[in-house]
């Protein structure tokens, strides 16, 4: 039987497929082929018609304008070169209450503040934003002062202290030659008083040359406020910084699985071909403190205890091999390379689909196969390709009825290409948790449409066993 089975997948391998799945069904009588359940390794779809409940448009833009204490003063912005609207691209959201957190990095100049709000709900679909907590928190890139933001790119919220957390890369201009004109910096802002009450820059020798350190993520044992640690990722250099409040100082994790894969680095998007090969980026934590993670240039998911990387002693003394510490979980199949993730209480992750401008979702407590693996917009809808271009942050927030948010930039337009502004550039979508996974593969109470059991079988182009 397994011959059989090997000259089948070898068979359709020659044929041309580089990733499918076939199932089979095991019984009491022995293994046989299911007829019904060859098809290409996809991510499975479910049939969500666009007027049931799936993401809604929160804010969308054609372009970002800042709201400034005067029109004077917004004109002399632009007249100076201190706001070019063009150049202002909205990268990393984030939800408190009533506020949403936008954060806009200096890429290019004419960025007047990295970090922005806007009132949620707004009466506005295209509202101004405000830099946060206010204009004199923001260094201009001209005369830095390395104790205000300089350019914020990710934010997380720690709802359990009220405090908005960010990681400040320090480094204007990235698009044009990496200018680090501050150290990189962990921020945070008791979102109570809208005060900054941490403010700790990453120590020379966790920096390293052409570091940029790009995504975090808070961890709060039991409710302590003090005992928080975050941990921040160098998508360029390979390594997760981990910071702690209580002890105030920072130490460098390292791994072979923060690293790109060169096959998944080759990204093709609205007819432009590029190389992105950056290393460890999308981090979500689990309630039993559980650290999933991925490089963006990859197609696998990866995880480690939370409590091994918050043990300093194993990364500062060398003694220990720590390489194998860390768990390749399963992997998303071609095309699934994904920026960032997150996880709601119900043990849900859901994921960016950059190359397919979807959303994916997993529910965690089953294996992270492909048949377990969902996206959550219609391919076959007519407007499903127009709703998210480029999903690039992804946040779940800490409300009772949760929802997961998604920031839509068209970023590889932006960087290579010309934004069309006459057009819709930047939306903010979000859906109901619960609601948005009823009918898909990853609602945790979906049984299966029968008692089978399924074996998964897969093979990649060029390997016959």
């Amino acid at each position: 039987m397994k011959s059989f089975l090997a000259i089948i997948l070898c068979f359709l391998s020659i044929a041309g497929l580089q990733y499918f799945s076939i199932r089979f069904r095991v019984s009491a009588y022995g293994a046989t082929l299911d007829p019904v359940s060859y098809a290409p390794f996809t991510f499975q779809r479910q049939n969500i018609k666009q007027e049931a409940k799936t993401f809604q448009i929160v804010n969308e833009w054609k372009y970002i304008d800042f709201e400034y204490p005067t029109f004077v003063e917004r004109q002399l912005a632009i007249m100076n070169g201190d706001f070019n609207p063009k150049n202002n691209l909205p990268l990393g959201i984030d939800v408190y209450r009533n506020r949403l957190f936008i954060t806009t990095p200096r890429w290019k100049d004419g960025v007047p503040a990295s970090l922005v709000t806007v009132p949620y709900p707004t009466k506005e679909i295209s509202p101004p934003v405000r830099p946060y907590p206010n204009w004199q928190a923001h260094s201009s890139p001209y005369n830095p002062d390395c104790s205000k933001l300089i350019s914020v790119y990710r934010t997380t919220v720690d709802a359990q202290c009220n405090r908005l957390w960010m990681i400040d890369s320090g480094i204007v201009n990235a698009t044009i030659s990496l200018n680090q004109i501050c150290p990189p910096k962990i921020v945070a802002f008791d979102l109570n008083t809208d005060k900054m009450v941490v403010r700790y820059e990453l120590p020379p020798s966790q920096v390293k040359q052409d570091s940029l350190h790009s995504n975090i993520v808070v961890d709060v044992r039991n409710g302590n406020c003090l005992d928080a640690h975050a941990l921040v990722t160098d998508v360029w250099r390979f390594g997760i910084v981990v910071y702690s409040l209580e002890k105030n100082r920072s130490w460098r994790v390292t791994n072979y699985n923060f690293a790109p894969n060169p096959v998944a680095s080759d990204f093709n998007v609205y007819g432009l071909n590029f190389q992105w090969l950056d290393g460890v980026f999308g981090m979500s934590l689990t309630e039993d403190r559980r650290l999933y993670f991925h490089p963006m240039a990859s197609f696998k998911e990866f995880m480690v205890s939370v409590d091994l990387l918050l043990n300093e002693s194993l990364w500062t003394n060398g003694t220990v091999d720590t390489s194998k510490l860390f768990v390749a979980v399963g992997d998303r199949g071609f095309n699934g390379q994904s920026s960032t993730s997150g996880i709601a209480r119900n043990g849900v992750m859901f994921f960016t689909q950059v190359h397919r401008d979807n959303v994916g979702c997993w529910d965690t407590s089953k294996p992270y196969t492909r048949a377990n693996l969902g996206s959550l917009l219609d391919a076959d809808a007519d407007n499903s390709t127009m709703l998210i271009q480029f999903p690039n942050d992804l946040k779940v927030d800490h409300k009772e009825k949760q929802g997961v948010w998604v920031m839509s930039n068209r970023l590889p337009i932006y960087l290579y290409s010309q934004l069309d502004y006459g057009d819709i550039n930047f939306r903010i979508l979000r859906a109901d948790v619960e609601d948005i996974i009823a009918n898909s593969v990853c609602n945790p109470i979906s049984e299966s449409a029968n008692n089978n059991k399924f074996a998964l079988v897969s093979i990649e182009e060029g390997q016959c066993y």
